[in-house]
């Protein structure tokens, strides 16, 4: 085989394409549909809450027109970090709406499906074999994080989807992996270049972004040869240039030449990009490096408590110039107020948006200036009743909040919605974010298979 071509139909699964892109991108006869369904930039919550970011409709949405379009083509769709988060529930969603697909529509296919959450103890174990070491800036790991964990998942590497493609899969639901890998497996698998095949899907993974203007729902194609591959966008409406192409391979890392991976990284020293025509570009010269011994990346979450919020607006210029030392004051009278109740083990922020909403998160922030604010009222606490109380306290506490110059004693906060504190529900955060050696790529991600014969499982 002298070219791969592979089908990337959106950037998440579920985040849907237009229906013109697709039918593109098939007349291009691809050997594989692929697509990324998961990722950690939404936090933490859903991988704790085991539920998934993106909607069970959008999701089917995208679904009902791959898996078809794959079977009638006799090419594989491979869908990894299924549910958004790759743990066992949400391997379960997207397994539910495949099967629940295959009856409507009577399909007839051999599905793989690879878990790739861990056990605890297992985890536990190799905390103690010292196999487990942190990632930036995540601290040394314990017996008691993991035992803290709600969910703890690994990033796959392309073994265990070459192994399924190998043993005639139609349909891959992977639980968390590595994103390029569902797009380079079967590239892999093939023979072609193992650094070409993984830069092709970093790219890949989030379709249209990489085009102008970038769109992460819409289609993208590549083209992998022996030593080269190339980036097409599908609709009319984008072009792929040097600068959009070479911009996303240095999408989220910290460094520039190298994307470390599952076994190995990528490096970019000697890569080329070149523009082929008005809305292609060809890449060359990536290679893979593998590391000496094999690592994977554990995730995994830890419940914190419960968060309520309660947003307002303030408008008031006298009180945005003295908006700093009033949060201080509100927050000092919360927690005077509830040490008298014994409630000491909370957390009370106020993000002020118009000064530093978004910067105050990194040391040193310029000042800023707005004549308007949006304050969001922030209270976690290990109940859900606490953080009511405290935001509702908060809350209350701001409207009247009494400071030099003030005019009106009506108010001083304007609330969008009413109700105006919202419960948000439980609170995660990640707690482990390491690397764990493992002796083979293949054995902690094992493949069992589904057949659906007419719709029906047998």
């Amino acid at each position: 085989m002298e070219e791969m071509r592979i089908l990337s139909p959106t950037a998440i699964l579920g985040y849907g394409f237009p229906m013109e892109s697709f039918v593109e991108g098939m007349k291009r006869q691809p050997h594989v549909i692929a697509v990324d369904a998961g990722s950690t930039d939404p936090g933490p919550y859903y991988l704790g809450a085991g539920i998934s970011f993106t909607d069970r409709n959008s999701v089917k949405r995208d679904l009902e027109i791959m898996i078809p379009a794959g079977l009638e083509a006799k090419i594989p769709v491979v869908v990894g970090t299924a549910g958004g988060s790759g743990a066992r529930p949400h391997v379960e969603f997207v397994l539910d709406i495949v099967r629940e697909i295959a009856a409507e529509k009577g399909l007839s296919f051999k599905m793989a499906v690879i878990q790739s959450e861990f056990d605890k103890e297992f985890v536990k174990e190799n905390v103690r074999k010292g196999y487990v070491s942190p990632l930036f800036p995540a601290k040394e790991i314990t017996e008691a994080d993991v035992e803290e964990s709600v969910h703890i998942v690994a990033q796959m590497g392309e073994e265990p989807f070459i192994k399924a493609l190998e043993e005639g899969a139609d349909v891959i639901i992977a639980g968390r992996a590595y994103d390029p890998a569902v797009f380079s497996a079967l590239a892999i698998k093939e023979g072609f270049d193992k650094g070409l095949a993984i830069h092709l899907g970093k790219i890949l993974e989030c379709a249209a972004i990489a085009a102008l203007p970038g769109s992460g729902s819409d289609c993208m194609f590549g083209y992998l040869r022996k030593d080269s591959f190339v980036l097409e966008p599908l609709s009319p409406l984008r072009k792929c240039t040097t600068l959009s192409v070479a911009a996303h391979t240095l999408y989220e890392k910290t460094n520039p030449y190298i994307l470390p991976g599952p076994g190995g990284a990528i490096n970019l020293y000697e890569s080329k990009f070149e523009q082929i025509d008005e809305n292609k570009v060809r890449v060359s010269g990536s290679r893979f490096v593998p590391t000496e011994e094999y690592f994977v990346k554990l995730e995994g979450v830890k419940k914190v408590g419960y968060r309520t919020i309660s947003c307002a607006g303030v408008k008031d210029p006298i009180m945005i110039s003295k908006i700093d030392s009033i949060t201080q004051s509100v927050r000092e009278r919360v927690v005077n107020n509830f040490e008298n109740y014994g409630i000491k083990d909370f957390f009370l922020d106020f993000k002020v948006y118009g000064k530093n909403g978004v910067m105050a998160m990194f040391n040193g922030p310029g000042e800023s200036h707005s004549d308007e604010l949006l304050i969001i009222i922030e209270a976690v606490a290990d109940t859900q009743e606490q953080a009511n109380t405290i935001c509702g306290f908060a809350r209350s506490t701001m409207l009247h909040f009494g400071y030099e110059g003030r005019i009106s004693t009506a108010g001083n906060l304007a609330f969008p919605f009413s109700p105006s504190d919202c419960k948000m529900g439980e609170v995660y955060e990640f707690n482990i974010y390491h690397l764990m050696k493992v002796d083979s790529p293949t054995t902690l991600f094992p493949v069992r298979y589904e057949v659906f014969n007419k719709g029906k499982k047998q």
